[in-house]
Order: structure tokens, then sequence, then C-alpha cells
């Protein structure tokens, strides 16, 4: 039996300039083991599978795998399995947001002036950072510790730290080790000066399943976490745009904004690149 698929371009700005998503549709009857093969086997970031929903409150359900481990919530495949789920024919139960659900509960989307975007979880861990792991960011990063502005967990679900530099120029300077033994997931932020097009630039820095310290071209949990910290600290007023994947030749763009109840949503641009089946 056919299963449809979709390759999605996430938080882009013009073709193949965002971070790529893999969407299975119609994954019912695949084990946990099959999706993981899959997952590894396409050699993306993420791959999502999008499942009937376990609660009605719920308009899908996604379960999200790197390639070596499933996620309670990542960002990108949040709107990305969103505007798959949209584009099959999906039907939300309401007009102004849908549902998703993943292992990290309940997500609300919304879609706004052509954009798809999340609110932003709580974060799972938070607060100041402990002295190894402060060593190791020196360390996997090639910075002295007096470059460093200020650091914090901002962990919703995939494990960052978050480190503030004083500019995006030193952000996008940074020349971290490719190599590290222990895991890593360190999410790195600069303000770009004022009047800048975008303002803040990201990178994020993880170890893959080799032990490879590698960057991910555009990360919605990250931007979403750093948001939460640069919004309540006072560094950033929302609404603003943050760049990413610059380093690698993309160019992501993240929009933040801020409601009235103070809800941090994330959001950007979803265009679906291929479509067809996964036929085994």
């Amino acid at each position: 039996m056919g299963r449809r698929f979709q390759l999605v371009d996430v938080f882009h700005d013009g073709p193949f300039s965002g971070n790529p998503l893999a969407v299975v549709l119609d994954a019912e009857g695949l084990s946990t083991e099959e999706m993981q093969r899959i997952a590894r086997w396409l050699n993306l970031s993420e791959t999502a599978f999008l499942l009937p929903p376990t609660t009605r409150a719920a308009d899908y359900r996604v379960r999200i795998f790197t390639l070596e481990r499933e996620l309670p919530f990542a960002g990108h495949p949040t709107l990305g399995s969103c505007h798959a789920w949209l584009m099959a024919g999906g039907r939300p139960r309401s007009e102004d947001e849908i549902v998703q659900e993943c292992g990290a509960g309940l997500v609300r989307i919304r879609r706004r002036e052509g954009l798809l975007a999340f609110a932003a979880p709580p974060l799972v861990r938070s607060g100041p950072v402990d002295e190894p792991t402060l060593r190791t960011i020196e360390m996997v990063l090639r910075i002295d510790r007096s470059r460093i502005v200020d650091v914090q967990w901002a962990d919703n679900g995939p494990g960052w730290v978050a480190v503030l530099l004083a500019s995006a120029e030193e952000v996008l300077a940074l020349e971290p080790l490719r190599q590290f033994p222990s895991r890593v997931e360190i999410g790195v932020v600069g303000p770009y000066p004022a009047g800048s097009p975008v303002t803040f630039e990201l990178r994020a820095f993880f170890s893959d399943h080799k032990g490879s310290v590698v960057e991910d071209p555009v990360t919605g949990s990250l931007n979403a976490s750093v948001a939460q910290w640069l919004l309540s600290t006072g560094r950033a007023r929302a609404p603003y745009v943050a760049s990413q994947g610059t380093r690698l030749g993309r160019a992501g763009r993240v929009v933040i904004d801020q409601d009235r109840e103070g809800t941090v949503w994330v959001g950007g641009r979803t265009t679906t690149c291929f479509a067809g089946e996964y036929l085994l």
C-alpha cells in the first residue's frame, strides 16, 4: 500500500533556502523501528510521520525522528507537518487554529498572512548553566568565556543551551569543533545593528549519531526558546525577524511575535517542493 509523502521547505526566504523536512502521511501501521529506519535512510535532520490524534482536542498527531532518536517536539517539523497535513486535505476543527498532538503534548498553530506559526511550548529546563556545561561551551565553540555575554538553559525538548554573543558578526565568525566526545546541543545568538533587515543571527550546533558536531540550517525550537529568553529579559521586542543558516548558504527567516497574553509565536514560510508515494 502506498503512503503519501511530501518534502517541505520550512522557514525559507526563497526556493530551497530553508530547512527541508520529509513528511510521511498515512503513517498508521509503521512501527517505531520502521520510522527510525526511514528517517536514517532519508538522511535529513528530521522526518515526521502523521497519524490520527489520540485526543479529540487535536487535529492530527505527529512523531518526529532525527537520524538517531525520536523527539517529543521540534519547531520546523511542527510547521512542516502542519503544512503537509493541510496540503493533503486536512481540515482543522477550528478556523483560527490547528492543534497538533506530539510527544510534548498539544501545540497550537495559527495561519496569518500566508505564514504558519506555532505557540512556543513551555521550557522543560531553564535557568543558570553549571560550570561543566560552561567549559563544554567554551571548548566546542572555541571561544574565551569573556566573549559570552550571557548563557542559560533554553530546553523545550531537544536539550538546547542558549549562548548570547555581542553581535551577529561574532556569531557568524564561529568555527566550532567538528567532533566532541559527549553530546552537545548549543544555540548561539547575536544582534545585528539597529536598522538591519533582520534583528538577530542564530546558529545551532548539535551532535549527530556519529558523534560529529553539525550545524542545523534553521531551528524552530531554538528560535522559540531563545525568543522567550530574550523577550523576558528585555533584550528583544516583538515582533522581530531572526536569520539562521547564513554560514550554510541558506536564507532561513523566522518571524517572532508575542500576543497580549504573553504567548510567543514562531512563524515562517512553508512550501512543498516534492510530493509522491512511499511504496514499500
